[in-house]
């Protein structure tokens, strides 16, 4: 997955937003005001930080020693580093994108919710 691509994937949620609240080349992916992806995308190896089951999280760390890892600057119970340099599958790290969006979508109020899934 390049960089265009992850930021592609990012964006393609509902009520998804770029920002760059800490420098302008750190993106941050929000849901309604909720980080769920941040990133540098220049940068080599590309990583993401991801929201994460605390469960899977390890899990996820265990299975993939090296390329996940806990979230960098991030609480390490619910965040994972992800590695995006084509060891892992691109369907994994898309799995792993979603199931942030999805957590965080699911802390939101109701009436938030409710509003995503609005056409």
């Amino acid at each position: 997955m390049t960089p265009e691509q992850l930021r592609a994937f990012c964006l393609s949620f509902n009520a998804t937003v770029e920002e760059f609240p800490f420098n302008p080349d750190t993106s941050v992916f929000k849901v309604l005001g909720k980080l769920f992806a941040l990133t540098r995308l220049d940068a080599t190896p590309l990583t993401v930080n991801l929201k994460c089951d605390p469960e899977d999280a390890l899990r996820l760390r265990e299975e993939h020693e090296g390329l996940i890892i806990p979230g960098y600057h991030m609480n390490k119970r619910h965040w994972n580093t992800v590695t995006v340099d084509g060891r892992l599958p691109d369907r994994l790290v898309r799995e792993l994108v979603e199931d942030s969006y999805d957590l965080v979508v699911a802390g939101l109020p109701r009436a938030e919710r409710l509003r995503l899934d609005r056409p």
